[in-house]
């Protein structure tokens, strides 16, 4: 696989060197067991696989290259180029400006720019409708396009499905950048419409099989489908796709049922389309390896990454069916040896817990992070944790039995 150039400012040499080896040892990732780093009182279980996936990272080195190939030029990005705040941060630092905010509003007027602005797409990929203001102001993007390669997967499969006459429906966050994207891809080419979870895809199946009056679907949906969508002939052949950064196993689980649900009513097989090459591997490699990490005795987890992470999120939830889950974004929300500043999925909030760290020794920690959070940033855990746990080893003694 292609690698990338991403600036030494997002890289760790203890998270490179452990990565190096474990992919030495497992050349062919079938081995989903945590890395142990052994500080003595403190031991943490680190996830086979976490941080930079491909399509991060080349929307990185996009995202740099552009900025030091054009000194001088304005450069401006859709949105957040991924969700991270210190990677976007660090762009806007460096002059990049952003045209709309993660929901889609408005931060800057698409007829302020000009032919010689530079418009960087981020990975999370756009909508048509945008695609086609920018041509109208004259602004090319091909060169400036940092969209996710499996993301593109998903919006292929779906034009090749809509062509035969199926509907695509899109397991994601309907107001997701993503999600808006790949409908907007999907709808280009025949029916689409979103449903973000399965109480919704409950909901769907009771309009398939004639539970509920179809007059009640678009109410139910709104904002949720295509222009003259049609449930009665649009739900009877269908093809289910996902926001890629969704928990596959709730994709899967989402599409079996409707598929059954189809099968029983129409009696066949043929009326859904197979669309399960559309799951990330990036996505679905990270979430196996916290289900493999959580086999292992722990006292609590740490998650690290983006609160407006779709992919991290679903890493928390995972977490939270086994352990005291912790989420943050950096080691400065590590307060000190009591208190903890971290993000509650539920409240939609940051909160503060006191008293998060057992007592009783070896303190045992699982540690991930999301596919847009950089390494750095784990290291930085892993040595804020070290400045707090009393009697540890160092990190270069660790560090240097992964060098060896």
């Amino acid at each position: 696989m292609k690698s990338f150039d991403v600036p030494i400012i997002y890289r760790s040499p203890l998270i490179s060197a452990i990565k190096k080896k474990r992919k030495e040892q497992d050349r062919m990732k079938k081995d989903f067991t945590p890395t142990l780093l052994d500080f003595g009182p403190l031991q943490i279980s680190l996830s086979r696989h976490f941080g930079f996936c491909y399509g991060v990272e080349n929307a990185i080195e996009i995202a740099f290259r552009t900025l030091e190939q054009n000194p001088g030029k304005r450069i401006f990005l859709l949105s957040e180029m991924i969700h991270n705040p210190q990677v976007n941060a660090d762009l806007q630092a460096r002059g990049i400006r952003f045209l709309q905010d993660t929901s889609g509003r408005t931060l800057i007027p698409f007829d302020e720019l000009n032919k010689e602005d530079i418009v960087l797409i981020p990975a999370f990929g756009t909508t048509l409708e945008i695609e086609t203001l920018l041509r109208a102001r004259g602004i090319t993007t091909e060169s400036y396009n940092t969209t996710c390669p499996f993301v593109e997967k998903v919006w292929n499969r779906s034009e090749a499905i809509a062509k035969k006459n199926f509907t695509v429906i899109i397991h994601g966050k309907p107001t997701h950048e993503e999600t808006r994207a790949t409908f907007s891809h999907a709808a280009a080419h025949g029916p689409a419409m979103v449903i973000k979870d399965m109480e919704e895809a409950i909901q769907l199946a009771a309009f398939i099989r004639g539970d509920k009056p179809i007059a009640e679907f678009y109410s139910s949906f709104e904002k949720q489908y295509s222009v003259d969508f049609d449930p009665i002939a649009d739900l009877k052949r269908i093809g289910v796709v996902n926001q890629t950064t969704m928990l596959a196993s709730d994709t899967q689980a989402i599409a079996d049922f409707l598929k059954k649900t189809i099968v029983d009513k129409e009696g066949s097989e043929e009326q859904v389309a197979d669309t399960r090459d559309t799951l990330c591997y990036a996505t679905l490699d990270n979430q196996t390896a916290v289900q493999g990490m959580l086999q292992h005795e722990a006292d609590l987890a740490i998650v690290v990454g983006g609160y407006n992470s779709s992919n991290t999120s679903h890493l928390v939830e995972l977490c939270e069916l086994t352990l005291p889950t912790y989420y943050i974004e950096t080691a400065q929300k590590i307060l000190n040896d009591t208190s903890i500043q971290h993000f509650d999925l539920h409240q939609h909030a940051e909160k503060v817990t006191t008293d998060f760290l057992p007592s009783k020794r070896p303190l045992r920690i699982l540690l991930t992070s999301g596919a847009s959070c950089p390494d750095a940033l784990v290291e930085g855990v892993i040595e804020r944790l070290l400045t707090i746990v009393p009697g540890t080893a160092s990190l270069d003694t660790v560090l240097d039995i992964y060098q060896a």
